[in-house]
């Protein structure tokens, strides 16, 4: 299992602030013989729809100096859990949790927008400082 990211417990702790129960931490996935570790698993009844949402959620910092190579490992690790998750839990869905400053820089570019369209990549964006969900972008 690999090192948690940065930002690890402040997502943990938006996602609660947010309603959401976490289920697993972190939320294994084996696939043949490998075992692979996304970040968090979440659920949350929506009582409006009488059905509970049930999410993956995979944390990146973007703490490097080169956004580009943190864009690069959060898109092919974003890539590789949803492979495995829609063939193991097709009932889960998966998000990329950023912090707003990724989503406002390097994501709202046109090389983080493409790999967005690309990878149809959902995004959760968090506020570091406040550990609150910003913004749910589907």
């Amino acid at each position: 299992m690999s090192a948690r990211d940065f930002y690890h417990n402040t997502v943990k702790t938006a996602l609660e602030k947010d309603g959401w129960t976490i289920t697993h931490d972190p939320f294994l996935l084996e696939y043949g013989v490998r075992k692979i570790y996304a970040d968090l698993g979440a659920e949350k009844l929506f009582a409006a729809e009488k059905a509970q949402r049930k999410i993956v959620v995979e944390v990146k910092s973007f703490r490097r100096q080169s956004e580009v190579e943190d864009l690069q490992e959060a898109v092919g690790s974003y890539i590789m859990y949803l492979g495995v998750l829609t063939d193991t839990f097709p009932e889960w869905n998966l998000y990329l949790a950023v912090p707003e400053d990724a989503y406002i820089g390097i994501f709202s570019e046109m090389l983080g927008q493409r790999m967005i369209q690309q990878a149809n990549i959902k995004l959760v964006v968090f506020l570091p400082t406040e550990e609150v969900i910003k913004q749910w972008i589907p």
